[in-house]
């Protein structure tokens, strides 16, 4: 299908430094309690340039996260953006059974509906972790209500990726034989390669490439840009994990929130369902956009 041109999505991985799946091998779910909770001041401040900005977003909230801070849950959909599910504990998808999966997504959702009184009606996995042989999380996604799932990436990558996927907002078809919308995070093909961007790669590259690279495609089709509330925390404590990890999550901190101000400014940017929706992408029934409720 042939996404018209329009706004891009803008969306948030509401999740801890200490909760990243670089780290996963250092730091257990048991141990999360004992370090410094950051996430809720952290998003506060990109709900601030949000605002600032003009731009709404999708908030991906970890499930865990939530439970621990319904007051942050509820001011981002307060704020007008929408509230979506990133799972419960953060464990990457393809580690999990399927009845494990289906149960910690249940409880993820349930904790979201239930702090914003309304519908949940997209997710994305834990470090993009639905790949080839995961696709069976697509029909426990669907079983439970959801409508559209951002979670496959079209690249390699040692951790995830299905790099033959399709770069274009579209509609998936489950193992099972059902449908979901699919918004894969952004990759662009140019000169030969196929280029990830957001997340890490947005304080990889000079924000000049980054700029250029979504040029290409804003013209053309939507793009999806994503980022963690830890990535604008510079001053967040350092954990030990070996010289990738170490890499992958602290370069260019000091530089990703004044990025994140160029790009509000450069492009047009909305919720992820309102992405899809423009895009004809989601069923044509009315479901309201998660809101704080009382």
């Amino acid at each position: 299908m042939d996404v018209p041109a329009g706004p891009n999505a803008m969306s948030v991985d509401v999740e801890d430094y200490f909760q990243v799946s670089a780290f996963a091998h250092r730091v257990r779910p048991a141990d999360w309690p004992g370090y410094e909770p950051r996430v809720a001041r952290n998003t506060f401040r990109l709900l601030a340039l949000l605002e600032g900005a003009g731009v709404r977003a999708t908030f991906f909230v970890l499930g865990w996260v939530a439970e621990r801070n319904p007051g942050l849950v509820r001011a981002i959909a307060a704020a007008g953006h929408e509230i979506a599910c990133h799972g419960y504990s953060h464990e990457l998808v393809y580690r999990q059974t399927p009845a494990q999966f289906q149960r910690e997504t249940r409880q993820a959702k349930a904790i979201l509906e239930d702090q914003v009184q309304a519908p949940v009606i997209g997710y994305r996995a834990a470090s993009y972790s639905i790949v080839e042989h995961s696709r069976w999380a697509l029909d426990v996604l669907y079983e439970l209500g959801f409508l559209y799932d951002s979670s496959i990436f079209p690249v390699r990558h040692d951790r995830y990726g299905i790099p033959d996927a399709p770069v274009a907002p579209h509609t998936v078809c489950t193992p099972q034989g059902a449908q979901l919308a699919e918004f894969p995070p952004t990759a662009v093909d140019y000169l030969g390669l196929r280029f990830p961007v957001g997340g890490g790669w947005f304080r990889l590259y000079p924000y000049a490439l980054t700029r250029s690279l979504l040029m290409r495609l804003a013209s053309e089709r939507p793009f999806m840009f994503y980022v963690h509330p830890w990535e604008i925390d510079p001053e967040q404590p350092r954990i030990s994990a070996g010289a990738r990890s170490h890499f992958r999550h602290y370069l260019n901190l000091h530089r990703c929130e004044a990025r994140i101000e160029r790009l509000l400014g450069d492009f047009s940017l909305a919720p992820v369902r309102d992405v899809l929706e423009r895009a004809a992408l989601l069923p044509p029934r009315e479901i309201p956009m998660a809101r704080a409720h009382g």
